[in-house]
């Protein structure tokens, strides 16, 4: 399938159209639809173009991957982040993006067994801090949340110390 210039522009119309809908009302310019959408710009678009480099050179180059999805997957976290406004819990996405750069280069590459290693640690690392983050986020936003969590954690310290000891009959 050959991309044609309404492949490359519409989703670019349709998000605009999304934020100028969602922001109705606001003085917008151009400036700040900069600011909102630099890395659909920019950033996704160099790592897209890394991307068809490769697939239109018939699998030659493979090393064209590796930037390729980490500029493709930073553009999106970067994207994520600005939008919604969570970078404390989006930044973990940067160390996804080496990961998921990596996997390209082993999928479409040699296969070379050894190249998962440091691909599981990156994307297991991600993961713990998304999650982390993301419940962290969530128990910020409720107030109420965090001194039941405190109560929680000293009634169950408590009874770790002090529960009875079980005999052992051997």
């Amino acid at each position: 399938m050959r991309l044609g210039k309404q492949h490359l522009v519409a989703p670019l119309l349709i998000l605009i159209g999304i934020f100028l809908l969602m922001n109705s009302g606001r003085d917008i310019g151009t400036g700040s639809i900069f600011a909102y959408f630099w890395p659909t710009f920019f950033i996704i678009p160099l790592g897209v173009f890394f991307h068809w480099m490769y697939f239109s050179l018939i699998g030659r180059g493979v090393g064209l991957l590796v930037p390729g999805g980490i500029l493709l997957t930073a553009g999106l976290t970067c994207q994520i982040a600005i939008v919604t406004d969570s970078w404390i819990t989006m930044w973990p996405g940067f160390i996804l993006a080496v990961a998921v750069g990596l996997f390209e280069l082993y999928w479409f590459g040699n296969r070379n067994k050894y190249i998962l290693i440091p691909i599981n640690i990156l994307a297991a690392l991600s993961f713990i801090f998304f999650i982390a983050f993301s419940i962290g986020s969530m128990l910020s936003h409720f107030s109420i949340v965090q001194p039941l969590l405190a109560l929680l954690l000293i009634c169950a310290g408590a009874y770790v110390l002090f529960r009875p000891k079980k005999q052992r009959f051997y």
